[in-house]
């Protein structure tokens, strides 16, 4: 995000109960997080204290976010094992990937912040998928192609969701804003898996992984309000400017490769 769109830091003692002190003794990522969260744009922090304030937020809503939040807590942890791995050279790509680390952060802190004791609480992940992709951490390859997978699946599992966050202007509106942040992430990681010449987007349901088909089932869609797109152009292109939400379900079964418990 670009800086002259900060409109400064949050109320201390508003980040102190978006991240608990003890997880600031703990130190390492959730230090991060907590000056990720101070970063974050005010509208972020408004809805946080209006959470706060109303105490308590709709059993609908909460789950949503619990779910929006197992996705974040999945990411978040990818990205800080990636990075802190020995094993795995990043190289150019590595602030990228930091930088990437801090908005999922961010986004945990956030979700864990407003849910409160409602959150829940985060799985054990297995980022190998049970030894389907054993040097994850080895192969830069191959952790560039599971964070192209998880930036995929965030950006039409927030989609997918957006209809059930209707009836709460200020949840949807912060979600839909993670929701750009995450395909920001996605088109950025789209090209680093591939040549500069190649696109930040998704063509069609083409994917070289047969594992992660599932993250682009439906992509293939080349009419949209029964509009049929190919009349304008190739159905690549018509593929390629939209994007189609992926049901919780689907979603979940995604996930499922790679928690544990």
């Amino acid at each position: 995000m670009n800086r002259t769109s900060i409109l400064g830091g949050l109320d201390p003692e508003l980040v102190q109960r978006v991240v608990p002190r003890r997880q600031v003794l703990a130190g390492g990522g959730r230090v991060a997080a907590a000056l990720a969260v101070a970063s974050l744009p005010v509208t972020f922090g408004l809805f946080a204290q209006r959470a706060f304030a109303q105490g308590t937020l709709p059993a609908e809503i909460v789950d949503v976010l619990n779910f929006a939040l197992t996705l974040e807590y999945l990411e978040d942890e990818f990205y800080a094992t990636g990075l802190a791995a020995a094993t795995l050279d990043l190289a150019d790509t590595r602030t990228v990937f930091q930088q990437i680390g801090k908005h999922e952060a961010a986004h945990v802190a956030l979700l864990q912040g407003v849910l409160g004791a409602e959150a829940v609480e985060k799985p054990t992940f297995d980022f190998t998928a049970g030894g389907t992709f054993p040097d994850v951490f080895s192969n830069p390859a191959t952790f560039i192609t599971l964070a192209q997978g998880f930036e995929d699946t965030g950006v039409r599992a927030y989609k997918g969701q957006a209809g059930n966050l209707i009836s709460d202007n200020g949840v949807l509106t912060t979600a839909l804003r993670i929701h750009s942040v995450e395909a920001r992430h996605a088109s950025m990681v789209r090209r680093l898996a591939q040549s500069p010449a190649e696109k930040g987007w998704i063509t069609l349901d083409n994917n070289t992984v047969a594992e992660l088909d599932q993250v682009y089932a439906g992509e293939e869609v080349t009419t949209q309000a029964e509009v049929d797109l190919t009349q304008f152009g190739s159905p690549e292109a018509a593929s390629e400017a939209f994007d189609e939400p992926l049901a919780r379900e689907d979603v979940e079964a995604i996930a499922g490769l790679f928690i544990v418990t």
